[in-house]
């Protein structure tokens, strides 16, 4: 393998692991991808007197920002249907749109269009649900990012397959694909609980558990949700998942906007990941994700975007930045969800939730170079006091100039490499058309 010994070093590394840890005029040494030392920049200039420096004087270095719930291809959606509340949202325009115009195309050419927005903010992996994860699994691969795809599973059919059995079967023939790509991985991906019945549920657990992979699924977004379910059997959504043996560890339970006290309990208890996608449900006016309470009973917590047809942008900065000020203002006190810990939202706890966390989701040694430079150096963010505040708090993604997976470069100077973004906005124009005149 070839040797790419190189230094990145910059006036603050926030490598997350320590917790809330700020290292100054530090650098990161990687080589081969791999994240082979970390510490101050005289030392690794003398330690490593033969490696490529990369100088980022007035930045920070931050890991790699994890999107824990996409549906990438949607981004060629942005904007088709505002200001609606979620099941009108889906029924009366997302579905029908999607029956119309999904198909292998539209699959990669949204991909695309949503892994440059990505890479140019900052994120180096997403976990995503969408038809066609064939589709993106290649894409990402070829663009460089990390991946998740979802093994989707629905009751009926779609522009994917025409029954529950297909889905399964067309989802194995994902996973046995992407076996072959270094950087994308697989989950099972239940849509949701009112759109899988039992059965297929109880079989997404089994191969779950056979292919030790996690489970995605949307899970008390609405109070719509919740009574409806309650109307049909008498149970809340999460009731039904724990008596089918659905909330292990493998669970990534996306929303979560309806919890009870004893909701918030149960998640902790059975080690189910929570994804907060603050920004959607706060568009959508879903309710809101009880952050603090899960965090303090011991649950793992990570954030995501949701698609760009409901948030309408990919930018894990903005995230973190309202998931902070929502959790506030639920709590009616300042100090809850601080800066770091909305930083670990969008690092390692995603990593966890993906069962990656030894791989990505902070900058230690062993782990891949996955890194983020922020130039802090900005008219919005001086002076500054706090680095990991003012990226939270201040910080936009126009500040992210550069950012590496695996080690090797994707954005330089805020400029994606290896990627044609003319053709990309020509693609997303040409479907501008088609959708809006159809």
């Amino acid at each position: 393998m070839k040797n790419d010994l190189q230094i990145i070093s910059a006036r603050w590394v926030i490598p997350v692991v320590p917790r809330n840890t700020v290292l100054e005029h530090h650098s990161v040494v990687s080589e081969n991808g791999k994240i082979i030392d970390l510490l101050p920049t005289k030392k690794a200039l003398h330690n490593y007197p033969q490696a490529e420096h990369i100088e980022c004087g007035s930045h920070a270095l931050i890991p790699g920002l994890i999107n824990a719930h996409t549906h990438v291809a949607m981004n060629l959606f942005r904007g088709i249907a505002d200001d609606l509340p979620l099941m009108e949202w889906l029924n009366e325009h997302i579905w029908p749109a999607e029956q119309q115009w999904v198909n292998l195309d539209f699959v990669r050419d949204g991909s695309e269009l949503a892994i440059t927005e990505m890479l140019l903010s900052g994120t180096t992996c997403f976990n995503d649900m969408y038809f066609y994860p064939n589709v993106v699994a290649k894409t990402a691969q070829e663009m460089g990012i990390r991946a998740f795809v979802g093994m989707i599973v629905i009751d009926f059919p779609s522009a994917w397959a025409a029954s529950v059995d297909e889905y399964f079967d067309k989802g194995m023939l994902v996973h046995d694909e992407v076996r072959a790509l270094s950087r994308v991985n697989t989950t099972m991906a239940p849509h949701a609980p009112y759109t899988v019945s039992d059965d297929p549920l109880v079989k997404v657990r089994t191969y779950a558990d056979e292919l030790h992979v996690p489970i995605t699924m949307h899970i008390h977004e609405t109070e719509q949700e919740i009574s409806d379910a309650v109307a049909q059997d008498g149970r809340r959504p999460l009731e039904r998942l724990y008596e089918l043996g659905l909330l292990n560890p493998r669970m990534i339970a996306v929303h979560m906007t309806q919890l009870t006290d004893e909701e918030v309990k149960l998640a902790a208890q059975q080690g189910i990941h929570v994804v907060h996608c603050p920004e959607s449900n706060l568009k959508l006016a879903s309710g809101q994700c009880r952050v603090a309470d899960l965090l303090e009973s011991g649950a793992n917590v990570c954030l995501g975007t949701d698609s760009a047809a409901s948030n309408n942008d990919l930018d894990m900065l903005g995230e973190m930045r309202t998931a902070c000020l929502i959790a506030k203002n639920l709590s009616k006190d300042a100090r809850t969800l601080p800066a770091w810990q909305a930083l670990e939202m969008a690092t390692i706890n995603g990593a966890k939730a993906l069962n990656v966390s030894n791989e990505i989701g902070s900058l230690e040694i062993g782990k891949s170079a996955d890194i983020v430079a922020i130039n802090l150096n900005h008219i919005s963010t001086q002076p500054v006091y706090d680095p990991i505040a003012q990226i939270v708090y201040s910080a936009s993604r126009e500040q992210v100039s550069d950012v590496w997976v695996d080690g090797k470069q994707r954005v330089k100077n805020k400029q994606p490499l290896g990627i044609d973004v003319a053709h990309i906005l020509k693609k997303a124009a040409e479907w501008s058309e088609r959708i809006k005149t159809s």
